[in-house]
């Protein structure tokens, strides 16, 4: 069993007992959650689609913890002119914990 949610303005493919990282969310850590913008849910290839989101389906979730993403380089450089700029971005994010789809 698998859902499409809308977590923080981004779409993810859930299922219990896996991981996801999302952008940071405003929760603590051990907090639960509920993620209730479902968009589709596929149980046993029954397959439910919103119109925009599924009726009555939810997903509650516990904060794991914050953590910062992989960086990422950026590094400009103008050839033959002597400029050259590098900069680095960590993104915040949630560990989140699925633990039930319910529909």
């Amino acid at each position: 069993m698998y859902a499409i949610v809308d977590i923080a303005g981004q779409q993810f493919k859930v299922e219990k007992g896996k991981y996801v990282y999302a952008h940071r969310l405003p929760q603590a850590e051990g907090e639960a959650l509920e993620f209730d913008q479902v968009l589709l849910v596929d149980n046993n290839g029954q397959v439910t689609v919103g119109a925009p989101t599924v009726s009555g389906a939810k997903v509650s979730a516990k904060v794991l913890s914050h953590v910062k993403g992989d960086k990422v380089l950026v590094f400009k450089k103008k050839r033959r002119k002597g400029y050259k700029k590098s900069q680095g971005h960590r993104q915040y994010l949630t560990k989140v914990l699925i633990e039930d789809i319910i529909q």
